[in-house]
């Protein structure tokens, strides 16, 4: 079977489990999502066996695992009429097979450079800002405590940062340096985190500045990986990060 099939396969079966979620109790729901996020794995596992290896290529299931987890917890703040929800189930689908063509690539340059890397790049970029998004959105919806919300920011996002810096240098042997980066730009995310629990913003407000610092962070990381950190693209960096903070202050109800 070749793999542009199985990802076809993978793309159908994923987007009928997630359809079959909406059939359970709201009780079953949340226990049914890590379960639909286990079976993303294993079918990627099944897709992109041949590229894989006890190594840093197993961070390919980064992406789609909390594509899934989070597309399903978004799910439960839409409204229930059948017009939101449709183009959500297509939009999982499209994005679970975007994402088997994307980790496919990583997989396939960790061994030898093709030409659609960079492309690859891109779009595992823009992924991870639409993933970050909707994962952000749910935690921020809960209105956790203080003492959780940073813990729980800092934990989701360092695996979406070491996958980041990953797809820059490809290597199949685990990096302290990329590790230490993950680390560091989670940290600083969870304390992102903190600065927002005190701030009056609206939970959608919140996950997009949130999402904001992860561009920042992860695109400046990977522009130092790939040594193009030039006083430009720093630039460019924070002049968006101030903008959205701008932005941010002007939209904030401030006052009783």
């Amino acid at each position: 079977m070749t793999k542009r099939r199985r990802f076809i396969i993978t793309s159908f079966i994923l987007s009928l489990g997630f359809i079959g979620i909406q059939l359970l109790e709201d009780r079953y729901r949340f226990m049914a999502i890590g379960g639909l996020g286990l079976l993303t794995a294993i079918l990627f596992y099944w897709s992109l066996r041949e590229g894989l290896g006890r190594n840093m290529t197993l961070l390919v299931f980064v992406l789609p695992t909390l594509f899934t987890i989070g597309v399903g917890l978004f799910w439960f703040l839409l409204p229930t009429t059948l017009y939101a929800r449709i183009p959500i189930v297509i939009f999982y689908g499209i994005g679970i097979y975007a994402l088997c063509l994307t980790t496919n690539i990583y997989t396939v340059s960790a061994i030898r450079t093709i030409a659609l890397l960079r492309a690859a790049r891109g779009v595992g970029f823009v992924l991870s800002l639409v993933i970050t998004f909707l994962i952000f959105d749910a935690i921020l919806s809960l209105r956790t405590e203080i003492y959780i919300l940073p813990f729980v920011v800092s934990l989701l996002s360092f695996p979406i940062f070491l996958q980041g810096y990953w797809t820059i240098p490809l290597t199949r042997e685990y990096s302290k340096e990329l590790i230490t980066m993950s680390a560091v730009s989670s940290l600083i995310l969870g304390e992102v985190a903190v600065i927002l629990y005190f701030w009056p913003v609206t939970v959608v407000v919140g996950s997009l500045f949130l999402t904001t610092a992860v561009y920042i962070l992860l695109g400046l990381g990977q522009a130092k990986l790939e040594a193009r950190l030039f006083a430009q693209t720093v630039r460019e960096y924070l002049i968006v990060g101030i903008a959205v903070f701008i932005g941010m202050f002007i939209a904030t109800r401030w006052g009783g």
